[in-house]
């Protein structure tokens, strides 16, 4: 799919904007990326779990750019809410392109010999489970086997996935080596049907989640283990994210593409 700037779409064509799901959509990465994939021409569905205040901020700012978008609440550890959010998304005028699998939790940093089973079905039934029902769900509506146009799948990863987080979250550094072994089968299953699946994995960035940690400052402190000597920023790995997206990146499936300022 080819990138136009939203208002150009406008005036050369009544056809609908194709619609770009970011999960997630509300703050961080999925927020910068929904921005983004606005400006590029898209009708991005911003889905939010709780916060309604950041995601109508964000559809607000899309607005003011002259781009287009609505918002979905729904808990991706939720299938009744995945089923719900797609059940609007087909209710829109345009069909679905672009699916970000963004949305992703972790809990306070332990050790795995003190993590209950709870706190570990959690990570999982979201990070996991959610994310496979949403692509799922989302293949339905894009491969070409089902009557289709196509589209792009960027799964976010994380550099934990190869690092493995020792003492603070190995269950989360589990759940995203799911995902990584996802992109692989995916763009190796759904190829031939014209959906291009991708994953990015970011390292220490510099977004709410470490707070939902319990140490908001971690990025401060593990910064001179990397070796561009900084953290990186939400707005860098959405960008990464929408040039897969892209036809620049037309001959890009199944990577596994680092954003973690080499460490």
């Amino acid at each position: 799919m080819r990138f136009t700037a939203c208002r150009d779409v406008d005036s050369v064509s009544t056809t609908p904007r194709p619609i770009a799901l970011v999960t997630g959509g509300s703050r961080g990465i999925g927020a910068e990326t929904a921005r983004l994939l606005a400006l590029a021409g898209f009708d991005v569905a911003i889905n939010y779990h709780t916060n309604t205040e950041a995601a109508g901020s964000v559809l607000n700012e899309i607005k003011e750019e002259g781009g287009s978008g609505f918002i979905i609440q729904g808990d991706i550890g939720c299938e009744a809410d995945i089923d719900r959010l797609f059940e609007k998304i087909d209710q829109r005028a345009g069909h679905l392109g672009v699916l970000v699998n963004n949305a992703g939790i972790l809990s306070t940093q332990s050790a795995l010999a003190d993590m209950s089973s709870q706190r570990i079905r959690h990570i999982i039934e979201t990070n996991v489970v959610g994310t496979l029902l949403c692509t799922r769900e989302a293949v339905r509506r894009m491969s070409r086997r089902f009557g289709g146009e196509g589209g792009s799948i960027v799964n976010v990863s994380s550099a934990a996935s190869r690092l493995g987080s020792p003492d603070e979250y190995v269950d989360y550094a589990a759940s995203k080596g799911a995902i990584d072994t996802l992109t692989l089968g995916l763009a190796k299953e759904e190829g031939p049907y014209g959906i291009r699946v991708n994953a990015v994995r970011p390292g220490f960035i510099d977004t709410d989640i470490h707070r939902d940690g319990g140490e908001p400052g971690r990025v401060a402190r593990l910064a001179g283990s990397i070796p561009l000597k900084r953290g990186g920023t939400a707005r860098e790995v959405a960008d990464a994210i929408v040039w897969l997206i892209s036809d620049e990146a037309s001959y890009v499936n199944g990577a596994l593409l680092d954003i973690a300022g080499g460490r």
